[in-house]
């Protein structure tokens, strides 16, 4: 991947590029990646930091096209890139809502603009990415998808200095963005021809996560972290109590789907996966509950006096348990102010260090009735947060 930022008179100049990866060893823990094969740009890192990054002098710049092939489901996140005078001129391209998003600042000029096809359904899609005088032109699939025109007076030929590209993540803070978003991108890139140059990138991480060949919607668990969020974010009243609800193969599950944790630190209930025994426990307390593994839909409800956990083995066939008051007194009172964690048991203290990380892929999440983006946790570790391998 690769942006070519480049001022030229009375215009801008840019180009830009993604491509896919090799690994190698360069020594102090950093790896440098070569075009010749795919990437996957969701790994677990700080969200605004990306993932690959690479420098280059403008001077050896001399293609103003690229073009790659982006794959994904997640609606909102940063693809790449583009800086020149230390991050004074940028660019950035992202997805907003499935749709891309185009975000430039150059001299006395901010420019935001949205437009094209949606490209989170799943299928590989070549964009291609080009200027043309004062205009900067995206086509997607050979077809036109987005067009900016931007001019300044102040504008001044840069011919020298350096060109920073980065995937996945930007140089700049974050309040700098027109257009604030998300910046986690659960998505892979391949295929990348970027401008004439032939220089290394080098990843922020000693090892890159891979892309699956196949991909289907959902949240997919390696069995290897958790994602974590504060209850408080969410509306809890007394009627409606607290409600998750989880759809998905759990015979294809084995781990924690789920750990409530109250503002005291108390453990108040864990739904496990356990492939061996073929069984689905629910655990509120030091009460326990079991079911067969054959189910496709769960929900479990915290009321006041009460927990609900409702199953259901296919649409129209459900069996509901209840727990009493004697079990889980206070429990919304509790849960105000705690947290929760999808795919791993929560530890205690700030650290919040958990185990037994599920292995397996939800397929749909929701809490309070509304689905649940794994991109807004407070602590997101080893899950793609919109797609499982097919």
């Amino acid at each position: 991947m690769a942006v070519l930022w480049k001022a030229v008179a009375g215009g801008l100049l840019f180009t830009v590029c993604l491509m896919g990866w090799r690994v190698e060893g360069q020594g102090n823990n950093k790896k440098e990646v070569s075009g010749d094969s795919i990437i996957y740009l969701g790994q677990e890192r700080n969200p605004w930091r990306p993932l690959i990054r690479t420098t280059a002098n403008l001077t050896e710049i001399s293609s103003i096209k690229s073009s790659f092939q982006f794959r994904t489901f997640d609606p909102e996140g940063v693809i790449f890139y583009g800086d020149t005078k230390n991050g004074k001129d940028w660019f950035v391209l992202s997805l907003k809502e499935g749709i891309p998003l185009m975000q430039i600042s150059k001299e006395d000029v901010q420019v935001s603009v949205t437009g094209g096809p949606k490209l989170n359904d799943g299928k590989w899609h070549t964009v291609d990415l080009s200027n043309h005088g004062k205009f900067v032109i995206l086509e997607v699939d050979s077809s036109p998808g987005l067009v900016v025109g931007l001019h300044s007076k102040q504008t001044k030929e840069v011919i020298s200095g350096e060109l920073r590209l980065a995937l996945g993540g930007i140089l700049i803070t974050k309040d700098k963005m027109i257009v604030q978003m998300d910046p986690q991108m659960d998505g892979c890139i391949r295929e990348g021809r970027w401008l004439n140059l032939n220089i290394p990138w080098v990843a922020d991480a000693e090892e890159l996560w891979l892309c699956h060949q196949n991909i289907r919607p959902g949240s997919f668990f390696a069995g290897e972290g958790f994602s974590i969020f504060n209850t408080s974010v969410f509306s809890i009243d007394e009627d409606q109590g607290f409600k998750v609800e989880f759809w998905g193969d759990f015979s294809q599950m084995d781990g924690t789907i789920l750990s409530i944790m109250s503002s005291q630190e108390e453990l108040l209930g864990a739904l496990v996966a356990n492939n061996n025994t073929n069984e689905i426990h629910l655990t509120i307390r030091k009460e326990k509950h079991v079911v067969k593994n054959t189910l496709k839909r769960l929900q479990i409800t915290f009321l006041k006096y009460i927990v609900k956990w409702l199953i259901y083995l296919d649409e129209s066939n459900e069996i509901m348990f209840s727990y009493g008051p004697e079990s889980t007194p206070g429990n919304l009172t509790t849960l105000t102010e705690g947290r929760f964690a999808i795919g791993g048991l929560l530890g205690g203290g700030k650290d919040m260090v958990g185990s037994h990380f599920l292995t397996g892929c939800l397929e749909k999440i929701q809490v309070q009735g509304k689905d649940l983006d794994l991109d807004s946790a407070v602590k997101d570790m080893s899950a793609s947060s919109h797609s499982c391998p097919a």
